[in-house]
């Protein structure tokens, strides 16, 4: 059993920031990969950074140079700073792993989602 949990949700202005945590726990590999997703209503969600055990990083090009990733190995903690924040960063975030073949598909394992609205 895997439990995802995210937090730190919440609204801003734009230009503001917000920092996300995600704990994940249960039967966890170390080597697996981590990341964090967004689905904004009624469209797709899609990937916004995957991390893997080494710390390599892979960032949708939307929030590349705006948004920063961290993790915490030992607790399995991800972290996700996001800057500058856009109307268009608006959507429900939700933190997800995996095996990283299987995150690269579709993870498996997901939190609940926590909602970040961004207001011009």
């Amino acid at each position: 059993q895997v439990h995802v949990e995210e937090s730190g949700g919440g609204s801003v202005q734009s230009g503001g920031s917000l920092r996300l945590s995600c704990a994940a726990s249960g039967h966890i590999s170390s080597t697996y990969c981590m990341g964090w997703f967004r689905q904004a209503p009624g469209k797709e969600r899609d990937r916004v950074v995957g991390i893997d055990a080494d710390g390599t990083t892979d960032f949708a090009d939307s929030v590349k140079g705006r948004f920063a990733v961290s993790k915490d190995n030992v607790k399995n903690i991800l972290y996700l700073q996001m800057e500058n924040l856009k109307v268009e960063d608006t959507a429900m975030y939700y933190c997800a792993t995996d095996n990283c073949i299987q995150f690269l598909r579709r993870p498996n394992y997901w939190g609940q989602g926590t909602q970040v609205t961004v207001s011009s």
